[in-house]
């Protein structure tokens, strides 16, 4: 237990003072296998906090890049998630009959052909997976034509089959917010804006992460697969307001931890998606939350973050 809390540290940390904290966690806590729970809470929070400020210390990249691909990363994400069942279903060649996501047709795959059943070439959540895959490896030059597809998709709902047209008018989801669809192109446009400024601007090599980091991406989508849960359902609009407020707080943890403002980015994308879907929320959905108090739970976090960066620089200045 006590080498899977240091994990949670940056590798050159562990490699420096690894063994040493091991040392005194078995110094002072003997024969056992992990420190008390106080410890422990400390011991992850001085880790994650080591993690955000490597990330600051690190200067191959301006601050401000690194705040747009962390937007780009979100907003791939975020498009994805109503379609995490529909993707595992094209890539398993799984007909989910009545169990697909309340689109107009059940069938929509070329290997489920039927009376009444049109199919198409590709599913819409394929071009999502392809912009986070891509920038989560930092090949924004793969994200750019697969943002623009997006684009396109939304733009040609109404004459195109070839991502069929239910992902596009069928159910969104809410979480922090109203429904978004795929052709809503706030979301979309936004995200090949950032993609194109990834590719043109690269003022150095961009932040390569880890594929560890699609395991959730997998088991989100095994979950929504197997358990068919849909975008519209109670247990999906709840998983999805926490994960999106955890998300706000780590924001937050990580601008008191470094004082630095590429988290504020991210944030303000958010906050504009979100805004923009309230505004322009087509009839015929159900409201999560009122308005009004959706969209200061969205304005909120802005001032919040740029007051906890001034005031970390304030206190990181010499007297």
């Amino acid at each position: 237990m006590n080498r899977l809390l240091l994990a949670v540290f940056p590798e050159p940390y562990r490699s420096r003072r690894g063994e040493e904290v091991l040392a005194g966690l078995s110094e002072a806590y003997p024969g056992r296998s992990r420190p008390p729970l106080r410890e422990t809470v400390a011991l992850v929070r001085a880790g994650v906090q080591l993690r955000f400020r490597a990330v600051v210390d690190d200067t191959a990249r301006p601050w401000w890049l690194d705040g747009i691909h962390l937007s780009a990363l979100f907003l791939a994400a975020l498009a994805l998630v109503p379609y995490l069942q529909d993707v595992w279903h094209w890539a398993l060649h799984i007909d989910p009959g009545r169990n697909a996501l309340a689109f107009h047709f059940s069938g929509w795959y070329p290997w489920a052909q039927g009376p009444g059943v049109r199919t198409r070439l590709l599913p819409y959540g394929l071009l999502p997976l392809i912009c986070l895959v891509a920038l989560l490896r930092g090949r924004a030059w793969i994200a750019l034509p697969a943002a623009a597809a997006m684009v396109y998709a939304g733009a040609t709902y109404a004459s195109t089959t070839l991502f069929g047209d239910e992902g596009k008018t069928g159910l969104g989801y809410y979480g922090l917010g109203a429904p978004l669809t795929a052709h809503d192109l706030v979301l979309s446009g936004m995200l090949c804006a950032a993609c194109a400024v990834l590719a043109v601007c690269r003022l150095g090599r961009l932040r390569r992460r880890s594929y560890r980091w699609l395991v959730p991406v997998v088991l989100a989508m095994f979950t929504a697969g197997s358990l068919h849960i849909v975008s519209l359902s109670p247990s999906f609009q709840r998983g999805l307001f926490v994960l999106e407020v955890a998300a706000l707080v780590t924001a937050w943890m990580a601008t008191a931890a470094t004082g630095d403002h590429r988290w504020l980015i991210p944030v303000a994308v958010f906050a504009f998606v979100r805004a923009q879907a309230i505004a322009v929320r087509p009839s015929g959905f159900l409201q999560s939350l009122p308005d009004l108090l959706v969209v200061l739970l969205l304005v909120a976090p802005l001032p919040v973050l740029a007051i906890t960066a001034q005031r970390r620089r304030s206190r990181a200045l010499p007297g």
